[in-house]
């Protein structure tokens, strides 16, 4: 049998009735096993997108990888209205471990998926439930730098996002559009491939549109009042983040310099690296949960 469909994903769609609606998900993996991993995507992706990374680790592993509220098929509201941070998603994946009842899980992700996951470790209810966090060049603002909302709103990621295109003929045309340039320079066709299939929706005119809203990620980046630090500090698992060397959204800091120091966090920068290390280095993805969750 082909090694790609015999580590074909499970599409999930699990319902948190308490956070407004449903979370899809894509389950690698024996459904028999429980969960090992719990994997969360970055700002504008989707659980989809890496597909090709972690398909392998099925062989072995169970991998459930989300997909966050606004993005991909999750259906919970995004709402982008009196926003100010991060800690919906943190709540988002509080309720997907209860609902699910998982136990002694590694918690990773990527860039906002690896600090929505560093946030939902530091609460008491995920005392129980996460043995490891393993993140990909999360978000880590400076610690000293307080930037205003209204400063953050004009910064050029924020209009950059709300300037998106989100309305394509069909996906064919977004691949066409997307292929060599900006964010997916460094991408392979087949991970482009997977993005698209599910950061589109189809339209009543026949047309497709980003399943997460220019507005919503526009709103991710603007909104950045949680305590990602607080969350560092109150972690009573292992940390382990392996760092963009170009690029990266984990910025130095003393005060994370601090916590490596004492052996609170593991990091590591990664030669060759920008931002979108988990494409360019799905060897060291798959390396690191493995050693995570074995």
């Amino acid at each position: 049998m082909d090694s790609m469909l015999a580590q074909a994903p499970r599409a999930r769609l699990i319902d948190l009735p308490a956070r407004g609606g449903a979370m899809a998900a894509l389950d690698f993996g024996d459904a028999g096993r429980p969960v090992d991993v719990v994997f969360v995507h970055a700002n504008g992706f989707n659980a989809r997108t890496y597909r090709s990374i972690l398909a392998p680790l099925g062989e072995g592993l169970r991998i459930l990888a989300v997909d966050q509220r606004g993005h991909g098929r999750s259906t919970l509201p995004a709402q982008v209205e009196g926003r100010t941070s991060w800690d919906g998603l943190r709540d988002d994946l509080l309720a997907l471990m209860e609902t699910l009842d998982l136990r002694d899980v590694v918690l990773s992700g990527h860039s906002m998926g690896g600090t929505a996951s560093t946030l939902a470790q530091a609460q008491a209810q995920a005392l129980e439930r996460v043995r490891s966090v393993v993140l990909f060049d999360p978000v880590v603002m400076p610690s000293a730098v307080r930037i205003e909302p209204a400063q953050l709103s004009q910064s050029p990621l924020v209009q950059g996002a709300l300037r998106r295109r989100a309305v394509f003929p069909d996906r064919d045309s977004a691949i066409a559009a997307y292929t060599g340039r900006g964010a997916f320079k460094t991408w392979t066709a087949e991970m482009l491939a997977d993005y698209v299939a599910d950061g589109f929706r189809d339209r009543a005119d026949g047309e497709v549109e980003l399943s997460c809203a220019p507005e919503w990620e526009a709103s991710n980046f603007s909104s950045q009042g949680h305590d990602t630090w607080g969350a560092f500090e109150r972690a009573q698992v292992p940390i382990r983040i392996l760092r963009a060397a170009e690029g990266s959204t984990c910025r130095e800091d003393p005060r994370l310099d601090a916590l490596v120091a004492a052996g609170r966090i593991r990091m590591e920068t990664i030669a060759g690296t920008s931002h979108f290390l988990p494409m360019e280095r799905p060897d060291l993805v798959r390396a690191e949960l493995s050693a995570a969750a074995g």
